[in-house]
């Protein structure tokens, strides 16, 4: 087997500045809320203390992803860092369907703010949120990617209120932000979906994205003495780490070094497709692999 462990302390990192950023944030924006006697200031510090909690929750499995293979997860903790992308998905699809809830009503209902307060913690947010999303926008986890997600729906939130601010200085519309919120929750939405999409396809053992079972045959044929491969298996354990098995027919003649020669010439062949984890079972022409589907 080849083995190929990605260091993921820096994702670690990445996500505890977050997690520290926007629960120093939250704290800004539940007394910017009332000074500022804004609802939908409020509104979005409520929805950001929901999201310090599953940043937290971020941090904690992704530094659990971390831990080596024991007696209870042979492959190793590697999946948990999928389990929060999960729930942090689930977090901003529940998050934006209350967003959506409760600004439908308010095009009805419009309700007036302190707009110059409005624009300063505008300010401030875009910046605070901006500075996280900075940290997290190069992360290769999908735990990462999806805690990226939550500060720029932020952003997009604060610009939203920003240009609603700007805008309610000269124009008695106050819709506006109701109006820009909306769409806002639509853009997140439709990025969720991705997310959630690429993570269900982790967990049901889909082929990775870019990885061709049909190449991984026609590598592994090229190295010199095989006869055939086949009952070929490709799948992630996080979107990272990918893990290929496959069965390797060979002349039934062979020599435990000659064998040795081509298990060491596939693995190189796997390893250009980016496998961290190969497995491979030897079988001699006209065996019967024991698979009804060989």
């Amino acid at each position: 087997m080849a083995h190929s462990h990605p260091n993921n302390n820096e994702g670690i990192r990445n996500i505890q500045v977050a997690f520290f950023l926007n629960l120093g944030f939250t704290v800004v924006e539940i007394f910017g809320g009332f000074f500022t006697n804004s609802m939908a200031i409020l509104s979005d510090a409520l929805h950001d203390l929901g999201d310090s909690l599953s940043l937290g929750m971020a941090w904690y499995f992704e530094k659990l992803s971390t831990k080596s293979r024991d007696k209870f997860f042979s492959f190793g903790y590697k999946r948990f860092s999928l389990l929060g992308a999960v729930i942090n998905s689930m977090v901003l699809f529940t998050g934006s369907v209350i967003i959506l809830v409760e600004a439908v009503p308010r095009l009805f209902n419009p309700q007036h703010s302190d707009f110059k307060g409005m624009f300063l913690l505008a300010i401030f947010g875009i910046i605070v949120n901006g500075a996280a999303m900075f940290r997290l926008r190069k992360g290769k986890s999908l735990n990462e990617k999806t805690v990226a997600l939550h500060f720029l729906e932020d952003i997009l939130g604060w610009v939203a209120i920003l240009f609603g601010s700007i805008t309610m200085m000269f124009v008695d519309f106050p819709q506006i932000d109701t109006i820009i919120s909306i769409l806002i929750a639509g853009f997140i939405l439709s990025n969720v979906y991705k997310n959630i999409k690429s993570s269900f396809m982790i967990l049901l053992q889909g082929v990775p994205e870019n990885v061709d079972i049909a190449k991984i045959k026609s590598l592994a044929m090229q190295v010199e003495r095989v006869k055939d491969v086949h009952d070929i298996h490709a799948w992630s354990m996080d979107g990272r780490y990918n893990i290929v098995t496959l069965h390797i027919v060979v002349d039934n003649n062979l020599d435990m070094e000659e064998i040795r020669k081509i298990k060491d010439g596939v693995k190189n062949e796997m390893q250009k497709m980016d496998f961290n984890h190969v497995t491979i079972e030897f079988e001699i022409e006209d065996e019967f692999c024991g698979l009804e589907d060989c």
